[in-house]
């Protein structure tokens, strides 16, 4: 059978993006939709943008001035090897001459997500619920969060109430990519 080929040439050795692939699992597309009544950072308002971690991952959304209700619209996208880490998020306020201030954070567990995946719902009716996850003291849903079959995809809605601040919601869809060459699920 031979060396696996990179571009043509033998290579005798794992290569870094092969081990990477390995564990890969897949893709989380996290759609950051919109903030609903966040906190005021400013004199009357605040500029707020979101960060996303997931281990050593960091991704941010764009910074919306004036706005304790912004609409983001925008989808960051994660590598997952290991759904056991939770995904956390921030929301800061963004400050041209000083440190941006925190306005709250959130945490959620994609495992519930990925339990639903495994299932492999393809032939369900639109619209079918595989799961829900309920609110609760160790989570940070502000209401219930279902795991769902729609438009050929699983999918999950959420609303996460922002911890470490007086108010301030956060409302994201989480959506599955599988990569070619990868481990998957």
């Amino acid at each position: 059978m031979g060396s696996p080929t990179i571009n043509g040439h033998h290579d005798h050795s794992e290569s870094p993006t092969q081990s990477l692939m390995d564990s890969l699992l897949g893709l989380l597309r996290i759609r950051v939709k919109r903030g609903i009544n966040l906190a005021v950072r400013d004199v009357r308002s605040s500029d707020p943008y979101v960060v996303v971690r997931m281990g050593k991952q960091r991704m941010k959304t764009r910074v919306i001035r004036k706005d304790i209700n912004p609409e983001w619209n925008e989808d960051l996208t994660l590598s997952v090897s290991d759904p056991k880490h939770p995904v956390s998020l921030t929301v800061y306020d963004h400050d041209t001459f000083s440190m941006d201030d925190k306005m709250g954070d959130a945490e959620f567990d994609i495992r519930p997500f990925i339990e639903g995946l495994k299932m492999h719902p393809d032939g369900l009716p639109n619209g079918t619920i595989i799961t829900r996850i309920y609110p609760s003291r160790s989570n940070c849903l502000s209401e219930e969060s279902s795991v769902v079959w729609r438009d050929g995809r699983v999918m999950q809605d959420m609303c996460l109430r922002l911890k470490n601040v007086e108010c301030g919601e956060i409302e994201l869809q989480l959506q599955w990519i599988d990569l070619p060459g990868c481990k998957g699920l």
